[in-house]
């Protein structure tokens, strides 16, 4: 039977750089384990992403809780939304507020992934994969291609980047050439195949990227990485498709 880790455990957090602090639940297998971003404003923070949910963010990372802060979907799935429903501001593109709204297991993707194959430990109890679930977070704000999210001295616009999912959103900063890139691009096996993907979208959306002047780019899972590594990626992703 495998382990169950303690509560004080499940999460863990690296500060990056640039205000911006990486929350990571280190006993889902990588491939499974949503990168969460903490990104510091001065006149708020915002969140992107928020893990599978299976413990509260709110309790056990005291971080998030310091100062008003506005909790981004880059999408819908269940390792990304997990603990949205904790935060009073709740942003998500429109094509996917229903989900946000109405996060059934098909829906988010728990059905088929969520299984106990996706942990090296299990989540204290009384979790089980069997019955897991995302809670319902209505979103409070919808955020479209080229909206802005204001943080006093930092301001990210929202790119919308359907193709994994249709409501996928990145969040640039021009000013200091961070991406956001949630789930459409990073540095490991991407998911083009989920039942809501579409390919000619997910092309569209990689020429997109491709051009964004970029310093760096904090994916929805696997390690940060640079200009370089990011054309990189794209490119050979193109060169792949035959376009």
């Amino acid at each position: 039977m495998m382990t169950r880790t303690r509560p004080q455990d499940w999460y863990s957090t690296q500060r990056v750089g640039d205000d911006i602090t990486l929350i990571s639940e280190p006993f889902i297998k990588a491939f499974y384990r949503c990168n969460i971003w903490h990104v510091r404003g001065r006149d708020r923070d915002m969140l992107v992403d928020s893990g599978m949910g299976v413990l509260s963010l709110r309790e056990w990372v005291p971080l998030v809780t310091e100062r008003q802060l506005s909790a981004v979907a880059s999408h819908t799935h269940f390792d990304h939304i997990g603990c949205h429903h904790e935060f009073s501001d709740r942003l998500v593109h429109p094509a996917e507020a229903d989900i946000l709204a109405n996060p059934g297991r098909r829906a988010t993707l728990a059905d088929p992934y969520v299984t106990d194959d996706i942990f090296d430990q299990l989540p204290p109890e009384p979790y089980r994969s069997t019955t897991y679930s995302v809670t319902s977070a209505p979103a409070t704000r919808l955020v479209e291609d080229g909206d802005v999210i204001d943080l006093g001295d930092r301001v990210f616009e929202v790119i919308h980047t359907p193709g994994h999912s249709p409501g996928g959103i990145a969040l640039w900063e021009a000013k200091s050439g961070i991406l956001f890139s949630g789930d459409i691009v990073y540095d490991g096996p991407l998911i083009e195949d989920t039942y809501h993907a579409n390919a000619a979208d997910y092309i569209r959306s990689m020429k997109r990227l491709y051009d964004l002047p970029v310093r760096i780019v904090h994916g929805g899972h696997f390690p940060s990485y640079s200009a370089n590594r990011h054309r990189e990626i794209i490119r050979q992703w193109l060169d792949e498709k035959g376009v």
